[in-house]
């Protein structure tokens, strides 16, 4: 299944709080989710950070069954007479970054069908020059991802490499997401202060360019799911 990422950010005027109550309350639900090859959609928005000013305030996910669904939802009046049209009304488009993924469950934590409670870090990546996407995804999997999953705190754990199909057409903007869920502000910041985290973070330096990664802390809202339709 296609685990698709949309990263976005609010149109000149607008606030954020703006921007994200009208993605959760009119654009999903009264556009996207009508998109009927939308198995799954959940929008993530931004909890404020202290001192951080991030390139976006929300995400999307969206699930789809495959890339011939895929392309058939883009060619939907759902989606060329609803979801693209409403667009510029609150996001600066030009500033959206999409990413196709496969998504591996490391933490199952709750049920797939099941809402995740807390909120959680989506960490972005770019891999470091000179190393092919193999040995960038075989030192996640075999070295990074175990030094994650023992941060205290972590409820479930995702990672999301960009998909094979990418490549073929051009170098994406990023390789891989991790999903890491907390269960409130307060164990975000103590896996944060964690000596744990200070490894993770030292970590990075070996399959990661530095000046590609980016942090968000969001919360979920499911819009269609967390069972598939």
């Amino acid at each position: 299944m296609i685990h698709q990422l949309i990263f976005a950010a609010p149109k000149p005027g607008m606030t954020v709080q703006e921007f994200q109550r009208y993605w959760v309350e009119e654009h999903a639900v009264r556009y996207a989710a009508k998109i009927p090859q939308i198995k799954r959609y959940a929008v993530d928005t931004t909890i404020p950070q202290p001192g951080e000013n991030g390139l976006w305030s929300g995400v999307a996910e969206i699930w789809l069954e495959n890339e011939e669904e895929q392309l058939a939802s883009l060619q939907t009046p759902e989606f060329l007479e609803g979801a693209r049209l409403d667009e510029p009304r609150w996001a600066a488009f030009w500033q959206s970054v999409v990413l196709d993924t496969d998504t591996e469950v490391l933490v199952q934590g709750e049920p797939e069908s099941a809402v995740q409670p807390g909120v959680k870090l989506i960490v972005l990546g770019k891999r470091r020059e000179g190393m092919t996407r193999e040995e960038f995804r075989r030192y996640s999997r075999r070295m990074h991802v175990p030094m994650v999953t023992g941060l205290p705190g972590v409820r479930r754990f995702y990672q999301s490499f960009t998909r094979d199909a990418w490549y073929s057409i051009s170098e994406p903007p990023f390789d891989v997401a991790y999903h890491i869920w907390f269960d409130d502000l307060a164990a975000v910041a103590a896996a944060r202060q964690a000596p744990a985290m200070a490894a993770v973070l030292d970590d990075r330096r070996h399959f990661l360019n530095e000046h590609y990664v980016h942090t968000l802390l969001v919360r979920q809202h499911w819009i269609i799911g967390p069972e598939a339709r």
